[in-house]
């Protein structure tokens, strides 16, 4: 678990603190209400006031810092600011912002805070911050994936938002790269919406300053054809000579765009990926300079343990250089997972997606109507890369974060629209790649991402009673599970309930823990179909990590 130094609570009163200041210009606040309002104040609590609180502002916004940051709050009068550091939502048992004592984020962090007043808290509002030195990247590059855009009129606002939480991270980023699937295609002719994406994406460089940023772009089983791509976008923005790959320079740092529709079979594209790679790596000067390459699928047997990955002729012709860095999307798979990120012969990373995350199949979700058999949410993440000299930087963001079912009323949509309470958010620690050795396996043997050190350690269930039941308005009983704790992430619950009488089950189910939203909730209310009064039953609950550590089985005994 990553520890952050704090002068115990947080504090109120202005929205900019002197002697504190950004590293860099940031993007101005999404939405308002995520930074109060200069009206807030604090006040003792009268109990008058039955409505909830505002959401407190904060004084400075999420983002990178080259310094500890010490923050400070505003509320409501009457209200009283409660925090917590865990990625979990605050409650009324959380810390207190005490007015006049600043928190201190000293190294990377997500910070979520309520406003309470009574018996009344206000919504959760989530904000994070990276905290570096002044030590300047060589580049600084924003990986993205699955765009997925067809229209304006549920993309302008989200992209808006999207480029507000990049230029809070890199104000001027050397590149964005677009990993694929910019559109929809499926066959169907929208070859023509590349524009769109275009257009989008040009207004938004504008808006954010971003004059001098390379966007580069992949192609993606969902981009119509190589043309269409070619004709939706400037020729700087996809410079292929023809295969749908080409080389680019990043101040100084190589980037290799392949297209992954057509690399088991494109032995051109394969003699030039190796001869290039070849001839960079031969000067013994780069034996330990990373090298980019993005490519829409994954690599055979990498990232994510190899899910939704077609391509093993590159996994064979990357490994014989450690120098690389790949990165892929296509899969929507969340980088939440720790295994979103694999080294063996070089280093695969899982982008995340633009548009909407998947978690492995076999699990369900808790949804408003109870149980659900979802791998999807509409969430959206990014990752954020430095380069420097001796090591690369990775860390994963998410755009967007807020707690949805991707149904809603029955219909499937991904196109939630801001503002978002959780915008520039961490949606995992920052991975460091080094590139340490004097010779190619060298590199490798020094490589700590492997299958070899994946975590052993097993959540566990902290709460004095992991386990309660509850009776919901509508009289149905659940199961409630109050969150474990894991040094990464807890990815999923073993439920069983059994009647105790006759030994049938009544519940057995994987159970996600939400782990993609940000705040994740507390606690998890799992339906006892059909509960009959009287009847005793027992739920017997594991905790289990994305690695399949598990906890001990808690047990509880009750009667309907």
């Amino acid at each position: 678990m990553r520890r952050t130094t704090i002068a115990i609570a947080a504090v109120t009163a202005a929205l900019a603190v002197p002697g504190i200041a950004p590293a860099e210009p940031h993007a101005e606040p999404n939405a308002e209400p995520r930074w109060g309002s200069s009206s807030f104040e604090w006040g003792s609590s009268s109990g008058e006031n039955n409505s909830p609180p505002a959401v407190p502002g904060v004084s400075l916004p999420g983002g990178r810092y080259e310094h500890p940051v010490d923050l400070t709050f505003t509320a409501e009068r009457g209200a009283t600011v409660r925090y917590t550091l865990d990625g979990t939502t605050p409650t009324a048992d959380s810390e207190a912002a005490t007015p006049g004592r600043p928190l201190q984020i000293a190294q990377d962090t997500n910070v979520t805070v309520a406003a309470f007043r009574g018996d009344h808290a206000s919504a959760a509002v989530s904000f994070g911050y990276l905290i570096r030195t002044s030590e300047k990247p060589m580049a600084r590059v924003v990986v993205m994936s699955d765009v997925h855009v067809g229209d304006h009129a549920n993309n302008d606002k989200k992209y808006e938002s999207f480029f507000d939480t990049i230029g809070s991270i890199f104000p001027r980023p050397d590149a964005i790269l677009s990993n694929g699937d910019m559109i929809n295609d499926n066959g169907d002719g929208k070859g023509p919406d590349h524009k769109i994406v275009a257009e989008i994406f040009r207004a938004n460089l504008a808006r954010k300053g971003m004059n001098d940023t390379q966007l580069l772009i992949s192609n993606g089983n969902h981009d119509a054809s190589l043309a269409a791509i070619r004709a939706g976008y400037p020729t700087e923005w996809f410079p292929d000579s023809g295969g749908g790959y080409y080389e680019s320079d990043v101040n100084g740092v190589h980037l290799f765009t392949v297209n992954t529709e057509t690399y088991n079979n494109d032995s051109a594209q394969r003699n030039w990926l190796k001869s290039r790679l070849t001839e960079i790596t031969s000067d013994s000067a780069n034996l330990t300079k990373p090298i980019l390459v993005q490519g829409h699928r994954p690599a055979s047997n990498t990232a994510m343990d190899g899910q939704q990955a077609s391509n093993p002729r590159l996994t064979e012709d990357l490994s014989a250089f450690p120098q690389a860095i790949f990165f892929s999307g296509h899969s929507h798979l969340n980088n939440n997972d720790d295994r979103s990120i694999h080294q063996r012969d070089f280093t695969s990373v899982n982008d995340g997606s633009m548009s909407y995350i998947e978690v492995d199949h076999g699990y369900q979700m808790v949804t408003e109507s109870g149980l659900a058999n979802r791998f999807e949410s509409p969430t959206a993440q990014a990752l954020f890369v430095e380069v420097y000299q001796d090591r690369t930087e990775i860390n994963r963001i998410n755009m967007a974060a807020d707690k949805h079912d991707i149904y809603t009323g029955g219909a499937w949509s991904a196109n939630w629209q801001p503002p978002y309470s959780s915008a520039g958010t961490l949606s995992g620690s920052g991975w460091t790649v080094e590139l340490d050795g004097s010779t190619n396996q060298q590199i490798k043997d020094n490589f700590r991402y492997t299958s070899g050190a994946r975590n052993t350690n097993a959540p566990e269930f902290t709460t004095t009673t992991p386990l309660s039941v509850t009776t919901g308005e509508n009289g149905a009983t659940a199961l409630r599970i109050a969150q474990a704790k894991d040094d990464q992430m807890v990815h999923h619950y073993a439920v069983e309930v059994t009647d105790t009488a006759t030994g049938a089950v009544v519940v057995s189910s994987k159970v996600l823990s939400d782990f993609y939203f940000m705040p994740r909730p507390n606690s998890l209310d799992i339906p006892i179909p059909d509960a009959a009064a009287g009847t005793a039953y027992e739920a017997r609950v594991e905790a289990v990590d994305a690695y399949g550590n598990r906890s001990p089985v808690t047990t509880l005994a009750f009667k309907r």
